[in-house]
């Protein structure tokens, strides 16, 4: 927006909250369809603090940071969570099977038409389940929110997805392939250690970019986020699944291949909604991964995040489960044909100075 732009009208102006509020009635109605899903399946609802000790160990996940005050006036530090994936996996240590859980999730550096600093993220869980049941369930989830909206499509700016038609299954080797013409397994050696110098010939052949410091990551979400993403979820959902073992830090392995994970992401209408995980459950390998990720924070933006000491103890006792996180508002977005993500939220957080 230039200096001289009109600035628009807060959210709370009577005649901008009536332009919004089916919307927010339609949100209603579709998280209500939700719990009655969840319930009529035998999961438990939990309610997460948004307080930890750690808000994630993404290496590119931006938290909000705090401080717990003690009675003396020591400061303990503390984050809002990015995610209450911890915390339901205490949970399942703890002893419950199916949970779910409607979270309000914190990420800094995030704004604009499909991000929102607040936003809610609906997670459930699966003990003793495979992912693939994860991917069922999202096309379940598809279906019953644009049936509570009262349509037959989702949509966002122009594009449409048939939720009545099962989500296309493709594996992240087979889009690199199809969108990019790179062959990315050929970049990735059988213990799950990368080939930069594969991966950027090959980009340089398809006419991508390459930076002399781009790392392999680096180089795998550019063909992602350039070539890949924008192609999925249109005429009907796309799960993508499989992603390589370095880009899924709480996935275990394939069973078929250790290249690639248990690890898969849901799109319709080219938005990304979900993402989904066999779970990782050996603590060493947590650590080691999460040490990793750390490691290329510090790289890139010189900070990092302490572990959650208590999340790798519980490893030891969380059973073998499947997990998903779902962007709820995205979700809502989709079946009500919101452009932007401020027309779905009650209260959007006030904008501040760029």
């Amino acid at each position: 927006m230039s200096a001289t732009s009109p600035k628009p009208s807060p959210w709370w102006m009577p005649d901008v909250h009536a332009d919004r509020r089916p919307f927010l009635m339609a949100r209603n109605r579709i998280q209500a369809a939700l719990r009655g899903w969840f319930a009529a399946r035998d999961f438990v609802e939990v309610d997460t603090a948004t307080l930890q000790v750690s808000p994630g160990n993404e290496a590119h996940l931006h938290a909000f940071e705090t401080a717990a005050i003690g009675h003396a006036g020591t400061k303990t530090p503390l984050y809002l969570h990015t995610s209450p994936e911890f915390a339901c996996k205490k949970l399942l240590a703890a002893g419950e099977r199916r949970i779910a859980c409607f979270a309000h999730v914190y990420r800094n550096r995030e704004r604009g038409p499909l991000h929102h600093p607040e936003f809610t993220m609906l997670e459930w869980y699966r003990a003793g389940e495979t992912y693939d049941v994860l991917m069922a369930d999202c096309g379940e989830m598809l279906a019953l929110a644009a049936e509570t909206a009262g349509v037959s499509f989702l949509s966002y700016r122009g594009a449409t997805c048939d939720p009545a038609l099962p989500p296309e299954r493709l594996t992240v080797a087979d889009a690199f392939t199809r969108h990019a013409g790179i062959d990315l397994l050929a970049t990735i050696r059988a213990d799950g250690a990368t080939d930069r110098g594969g991966l950027a010939a090959a980009m340089r052949a398809a006419s991508l970019r390459v930076a002399e410091d781009d790392t392999w990551a680096d180089l795998f979400s550019r063909v992602l986020v350039e070539k890949v993403e924008p192609a999925l979820g249109f005429g009907r959902a796309t799960i993508l699944c499989e992603y390589p073992t370095a880009e899924a830090a709480l996935a275990r392995p394939a069973p078929h291949d250790p290249r690639v994970a248990e690890r898969f992401e849901l799109y319709a209408c080219g938005v990304e909604l979900a993402n989904a995980f066999g779970e990782l459950t050996d603590a060493a390998e947590q650590r080691r991964r999460f040490e990793l990720e750390m490691a290329e924070k510090a790289r890139v933006y010189g900070e990092t995040y302490p572990l959650d000491e208590d999340f790798l103890a519980a490893l030891a006792l969380m059973p073998e489960a499947s997990g998903i996180a779902l962007g709820f508002d995205r979700l809502v977005m989709l079946a009500t044909g919101a452009s932007r993500i401020d027309q779905v939220l009650w209260a959007p957080v006030a904008e501040t100075a760029p």
